[in-house]
């Protein structure tokens, strides 16, 4: 299997960490970019565009990676407080007055991006139609009712995140937060990454779907209480009724799904968009772009919520839409923040390093957050700093 593009010198461990998910780990298909201090180190890709196909992966072959979109649409919401537009310490109500039915009158800005809010279920999931209608969804939401005394304890939000966060966009902005962020930051940087998929896009996004392989070794499948997967097998389980508020699960490679915006699960990019998404988000001197100003950097990865998570069972720590460095997301240092995609996919940061990453793939396994092909890379990326 060929290995196409290219690294700097000393991250060549990261090449070897790349062609060993494909020799041993079953990647079909997949491309990893790093960058340091604004810098471009690794730029790799391999195997096929298709899943359940034999074209080339090529420069610029984009995927869908599933919920690292939280951590892009988090972005968002982080900007539009950093402009003055959006008050965390607000309650959601104060934007969107329809939502403070059921007793959330107390659901505050914060509570959405750290998983605090207590509405990580619908009691009537959605059909794949309504999800893919932007009214649906937050019509849901805004009428269910929390699971827990909001802002008392933390679960992830798999789907209702997503909601959540569009409809606060649209009530400050007018536009879903696809639109925004194509008009304010992916578009005027150049990324090829995108919430809502245009049709001039299509052709460069692969098919995905599942791929057997090796257990994981790290993250959440080693440790010895219940894992996530087997919480999903439990029809009751907060876990499974999370993960089902959209029921059955579109498909992922139907054109409608793609080009809909749904900023939990449906964001399309390339490895080196992810990874340069991230790079500006802390610094991307190569553009000449900081996105965050070093107080929004705080903001996203200060800790909000951490231990025995009521979805994902064990113990997560989050930020203001991010996931933070721990068992669950393995990054770098402590103070990198960033989001896995359920199956594979996974973007952060690392501001002590400099350090901004982003990986994708066609070919999803069971994991929810620490993908052992994912791993592998950051892995290796942690022994060339010498972490």
């Amino acid at each position: 299997m060929d290995v196409h593009g290219t690294v700097a010198e000393g991250f060549e461990p990261v090449r070897d960490a790349f062609v060993r998910n494909f020799a041993t780990l079953g990647d079909r298909g997949a491309a990893v970019a790093v960058y340091r201090d604004g810098q471009k180190v690794v730029d790799l890709w391999g195997g096929t565009r298709d899943v359940d196909g034999t074209a080339p992966w090529e420069r610029g072959t984009a995927q869908v990676v599933r919920s690292a979109t939280k951590g892009v649409a988090a972005a968002v919401l982080l900007l539009l407080h950093q402009r003055g537009q959006l008050d965390l310490d607000a309650p959601v109500g104060h934007y969107w007055p329809e939502f403070k039915a059921q007793g959330k009158e107390r659901v505050l800005v914060r509570h959405v991006l750290n998983h605090r809010a207590g509405l990580p279920v619908l009691d009537r999931p959605l059909t794949p139609q309504e999800a893919l209608d932007p009214l649906r969804g937050p019509e849901a939401v805004a009428a269910q009712a929390p699971t827990w005394e909001p802002g008392t304890d933390h679960g992830y939000h798999a789907l209702t995140y997503g909601w959540l966060v569009d409809e606060l966009v649209r009530r400050v902005t007018g536009q879903s937060t696809g639109q925004w962020l194509a008009s304010q930051v992916t578009g005027p940087l150049g990324l090829d990454l995108w919430l809502g998929l245009p049709e001039s896009e299509a052709g460069r996004v692969g098919r995905v779907g599942r791929i057997e392989g090796a257990e994981p070794t790290g993250g959440l499948r080693a440790r010895p209480k219940r894992s996530v997967t087997e919480a999903y097998e439990d029809p009751a389980s907060l876990t499974r009724r999370a993960f089902a508020a959209i029921s059955p699960f579109p498909d992922q490679n139907d054109p409608a799904y793609r080009a809909a915006a749904l900023p939990a699960t449906n964001a399309m990019a390339t490895a080196e968009g992810l990874a340069r998404f991230y790079a500006t988000l802390i610094g991307d001197t190569a553009a000449a772009t900081r996105l965050f100003t070093p107080e929004t950097v705080e903001l996203a990865r200060a800790e909000e919520s951490a231990g025995p998570d009521r979805v994902l069972v064990v113990g997560t720590r989050f930020g203001l839409g991010y996931m933070l460095h721990g068992t669950a997301s393995p990054f770098l240092t402590p103070g990198s923040f960033g989001h896995p995609g359920r199956g594979g996919a996974l973007g952060f940061a690392d501001p002590e390093t400099g350090i901004a990453f982003g990986y994708v793939t066609n070919g999803f396994r069971k994991t929810v957050t620490a993908d052992p092909r994912a791993q592998g890379l950051v892995r290796a990326v942690r022994g060339v700093l010498g972490l």
